[in-house]
């Protein structure tokens, strides 16, 4: 052969690389982004799928909240239910009273600091 042919193979096989590298190029990214599709469908409908279940559950849990609520509210004597819808102010003074009582109920006892040297610790 002589060096002619022998520079346009090379030219021609030099060629063929360059598409062929470009094309792989386009291939994987085009993979790449199939993939990066495929795993973000994944947590995308396991996430739907959660909100959809903990919306139904938190459903059940405010009929079953204002079910009792409501036959708590029907054995008040005194009518104080229909005072409560027909007068907000009403509704918002026995949540108060409501808070306050649970709050003293609930609220820890506090200890009487006769001496407040006796809580340190001696060094």
């Amino acid at each position: 052969m002589n060096t002619k042919t022998i520079e346009k193979r090379i030219n021609r096989d030099l060629d063929r690389t360059k598409r062929d590298l470009a094309a792989l190029k386009e291939n994987a990214v085009t993979g790449l982004n199939w993939k990066i599709g495929q795993l973000t469908d994944g947590p995308r409908k396991s996430t739907t799928a959660a909100m959809k279940t903990l919306n139904k559950s938190i459903g059940q849990g405010l009929t079953q909240y204002n079910a009792r609520v409501q036959d708590a509210v029907s054995k008040v004597p005194g009518d104080i239910n229909k005072k409560a819808s027909h007068y907000p102010w009403v509704a918002v003074s026995m949540a108060i009273v409501m808070g306050l009582i649970l709050g003293v109920t609930l609220k820890p006892s506090r200890r009487v600091m006769a001496n407040p040297q006796d809580n340190y610790a001696p060094f």
